[in-house]
């Protein structure tokens, strides 16, 4: 049993895994950035420790987290999603410097982290996989090998990132002059996101929905899965919304949670993962992707199957075996989980850093909360603008839309626009009550953008006293 990690993130995914790590009694260690000293997650760590003035590019830093996980005496580290979790070279550094790294090994990390290697594998565990190129050549030879595939298969093509990930280094062209000029564009793109400019084509689905398996490997060969998630809500290929489960006829589900099984045991999978598909309306699938980490969107599996997919991954780290078996998975319900951002939806989503003058969260049964602020809290523009998950339950769709209608009005947020009233217009839509959706469903339903924010009496009340309590008087009173 491991006395003390140290989590490699921030924000409610720092949170997330400080709370499993202190239910197995094992103390966690934040780190921080000098332009983060406020943030939430530092003050739930049992100790807390500065890497650097930031902003990101000390969480990015592998050698100075190391340093700092000496330092503390932190047996291991959790890397949580996005900066290093899909790095290979920090596992391997974790290693080298004699630190478990709580995720898979760096092998396969390196191996699934190319989306060309990733489809053989796939292709090789027989799952099918949409038609694509391989790594385009560089220079003029892409642009000869880019008309060639689109001769073959047509328009739309994805121009995608061969380490490309979180909607990053995604582009879909219609014709010759945007494939041609998105290969520069996406290779420039790829270059900066991910250090690596390869890029690779794949054939366009029309209106597919993206579902996605959770799937937990340990290293007694053990694979399991946790059923599928529903993400087919994106924005610019940024997911959402997501749900579990997916809502897909139950033969073709158990077919696709075989394959998520298939591409982890190939790969000689270890920890949590997900495995990605699209699926066609005539029930057609295809693999996507595997993301080697704890996904965002985990808390809406956690809440249909009541598995704790953290302490999963924390027990497996140890060397434990998964402690339950595929038979005692049972989902039950419907979740639904939303990214509650310091951003407005009206303008391209732009984030709106700030100081939260008030915050009340919502609350009653059914509901999890997932958060990174407080009240008086300053979000910083140098990070990611999400403020809270918020993830709803209910026996049925029915219930859980009308539960997610409920909760997204129990909110009080003053002194930054959220996406509150973004969701409010989905949670109203008719499509989406009856569970219609797919990629394409915000470009099919752009009134959803045609709102007006309007201050409820709530809101007002809350507002005066925010600023009562901070000039020490009424500003209003004569």
């Amino acid at each position: 049993m491991f006395e003390k990690i140290l989590i490699a993130n921030r924000g409610e995914i720092a949170l997330r895994i400080i709370r499993s790590a202190q239910e197995l009694d094992i103390k966690a260690v934040a780190i921080y950035e000098e332009t983060d000293k406020d943030a939430f997650h530092i003050m739930r760590a049992d100790e807390a420790i500065c890497i650097g003035p930031g902003p990101r590019k000390d969480y990015l830093d592998i050698d100075k987290i190391i340093e700092a996980a000496k330092k503390t005496g932190a047996e291991a580290i959790h890397p949580g999603y996005g900066f290093l979790a899909e790095n290979p070279e920090f596992p391997e550094a974790c290693i080298e410097a004699g630190l478990v790294f709580i995720g898979p090994p760096h092998e396969v990390i390196r191996s699934l982290g190319s989306k060309v290697i990733a489809r053989d594998i796939a292709r090789n565990s027989d799952i099918p996989v949409i038609p694509a190129t391989e790594t385009l050549s560089a220079g003029e030879a892409a642009n000869e090998e880019a008309l060639a595939f689109a001769a073959e298969y047509g328009f739309p093509i994805m121009i995608k990132a061969v380490s490309g990930g979180g909607g990053r280094g995604i582009r879909q062209v219609d014709d010759e002059r945007s494939l041609l000029a998105g290969l520069k564009q996406s290779r420039s793109e790829a270059l900066m996101a991910f250090g690596n400019d390869d890029i690779y084509l794949e054939k366009c689905l029309s209106r597919p929905q993206h579902i996605e398996v959770q799937i937990l490997a340990d290293s007694f060969g053990n694979v399991v899965h946790l059923g599928t998630r529903n993400c087919s809500i994106q924005r610019r290929h940024q997911k959402l919304i997501e749900i579990a489960p997916a809502g897909l006829p139950k033969e073709l589900t158990a077919e696709i949670c075989d394959a998520a099984v298939r591409v982890a045991k190939a790969s000689n999978y270890q920890s949590a993962g997900t495995v990605e598909f699209l699926v066609e309306p005539d029930g057609r699938f295809y693999f996507l992707e595997v993301n080697t980490r704890i996904q965002v969107e985990h808390t809406v599996t956690e809440m249909v199957t009541g598995i704790d997919i953290v302490r999963e991954q924390l027990l497996i780290a140890m060397g434990e075996p998964i402690s339950f078996s595929q038979k005692a998975v049972v989902e039950r319900g419907y979740a639904i989980e939303l990214r509650i951002n310091a951003e407005d939806p009206k303008n391209e989503f732009l984030a709106t850093p700030g100081v939260v003058q008030v915050y009340q969260s919502s609350a009653g049964h059914g509901v999890r909360l997932d958060g990174a602020i407080y009240q008086g809290y300053e979000i910083p523009p140098f990070y990611d603008s999400m403020m809270v998950k918020l993830t709803v339950y209910g026996f049925t769709w029915q219930e859980a839309v009308d539960r997610l209608s409920r909760a997204l009005s129990g909110f009080i947020i003053i002194g930054v626009k959220t996406t509150i009233p973004f969701f409010q217009q989905i949670v109203n839509e008719p499509d989406f009550i009856q569970m219609k959706f797919d990629t394409s469903y915000l470009d099919t339903h752009p009134q959803l953008l045609d709102y007006e924010e309007k201050e409820r009496e709530v809101d007002k009340i809350a507002r005066l006293i925010a600023e009562i309590n901070a000039y020490g008087y009424n500003p209003y009173a004569q």
